[in-house]
């Protein structure tokens, strides 16, 4: 095993990645989900050899944090005992309820499946950086639409399918629309044209595919959604009915996944999937099984109300947790969410960045406040690595003093500045 992967890479089993609180891996299922005794395997394994820590991305991967040189190799090994198949290789993502969501456009696994393996077959894979990922995006409420990726194949109607590359599914830069065995080729075809740029060649760097323009300037407050699809339930293509919950701001202890999952087996439920958006998905038998779920996730401290502010902050661990974090970015995004409840109405959304690198949402959000050597950064609609426009050396104060202006609607630029700095504009 590698003791530390570079930073930017995926901190896959073979190569976890050093954070502030040790390593750090991720983990991406070849199955749709993990069976409820796989997931409490998988959590006491995590609770075992790391900090007790559990995440889901916003791409619905599942990390484990707090790993050491010793303890790593020993995850692995129980993670391969549980019977665990984790995907290597380019990812090929499809959504969560793939096949069983009533209002996708298209079933999308047999066209993922088929450039899976084309890809392993031309041996693409080792030529590609660990950053370039493939979509292929069905559609219907659980879709990838929010996803970035270097190649999207988003189903268009039954047959036919949009190829795009360097963005989600409405930045991205369309190369046209084809059957599933032309857009099986052209996807191929621009994966090698990405890896003929090296091992740090991504989509956007293509010379038929730049980087998206229009990113908003600063003082346009635009708004942006940091969220994929709602909790709640929603019904299958099956009868069944899956309820949805999220983490908070994609974290909890491994004993409350554990708790979960239990609860879950004890519901007769087959498997939990992970889902873009830092949320689990739990095919139900039907909804009263459903809704009495929902009170016990909700108890166990799962998000399931989908007007919890939470779920419109995205928030990296920032400090201590990273060790880039200058900010201790999921506990003020918690102190937001709890002190500033009713700015958050499903219009109003906030992005907390321990640094600038903008880990948890790399997009622009209407606001972001970020970690600087000057204490806390505002940028306004733009992502993390954008210049800030003030500073605040106390962010919660900052903020509050920048709320009571977004609700009186004094919006300017410089207003909100000055607010957030404490000084006069």
């Amino acid at each position: 095993m590698n003791a530390i992967s570079r930073r930017g890479a995926c901190p896959a089993l073979s190569a976890p990645m050093r954070t502030g609180d040790g390593l750090l891996v991720r983990l991406n299922p070849v199955a749709s989900g993990f069976s409820p005794n796989t997931l409490i395997g998988l959590c006491e394994s995590a609770s075992r050899h790391g900090n007790g820590l559990v995440e889901v991305t916003a791409r619905g991967s599942l990390q484990i944090r707090g790993l050491s040189e010793a303890s790593a190799p020993l995850l692995a090994a129980e993670v391969d005992a549980l019977g665990i198949e984790v995907r290597t290789g380019v990812p090929v993502e499809t959504g969560p309820l793939a096949g069983l969501d009533p209002d996708e456009t298209a079933d999308p696994r047999p066209l993922a499946e088929t450039i899976r393996e084309r890809i392993g077959a031309s041996g693409l894979s080792p030529r590609l950086g660990p950053k370039v990922s493939v979509v292929v995006d069905g559609g219907g409420r659980f879709g990838m639409s929010k996803v970035a990726a270097d190649l999207r194949l988003d189903a268009v109607d039954a047959g036919m399918w949009r190829v795009a590359v360097a963005g989600d599914a409405e930045t991205a830069q369309v190369r046209g629309v084809h059957d599933a065995d032309a857009a099986r080729d052209i996807a191929l075809s621009v994966l090698e044209a990405i890896a003929a740029l090296g091992i740090d060649g991504r989509a956007r760097d293509l010379p038929a595919a730049p980087r998206p323009s229009g990113r908003p300037e600063v003082g346009n407050v635009e708004h942006r959604s940091c969220k994929t699809a709602q909790t709640g339930f929603h019904a299958l293509r099956d009868s069944r009915v899956a309820l949805a919950v999220a983490l908070p701001f994609g974290q909890m202890r491994a004993e409350s996944v554990i708790a979960f999952a239990r609860a879950a087996e004890e519901r007769n439920a087959r498997d939990i999937r992970l889902a873009p958006g830092r949320m689990l998905l739990v095919p139900c038998t039907d909804r009263p099984a459903a809704e009495a779920f929902r009170a016990m996730a909700e108890n166990i401290g799962f998000v399931t109300d989908p007007a919890d502010p939470r779920l419109s902050i995205a928030a990296c661990p920032g400090s201590p947790a990273c060790g880039s974090g200058k900010i201790p970015a999921r506990d003020l995004a918690a102190t937001i969410a709890r002190d500033h409840a009713a700015l958050f109405d499903g219009s109003f959304e906030l992005h907390v960045s321990g640094c600038a690198k903008g880990c948890a949402h790399p997009a622009p959000a209407a606001l972001t406040l970020v970690g600087a050597d000057r204490g806390c950064g505002l940028v306004l609609g733009c992502t993390a690595r954008a210049a800030p426009v003030a500073h605040a050396t106390d962010p919660a104060s900052g903020f509050a003093r920048l709320a009571a202006l977004w609700n009186a609607s004094a919006r300017e630029t410089k207003a909100l500045a000055a607010a957030f700095s404490g000084n006069k504009p």
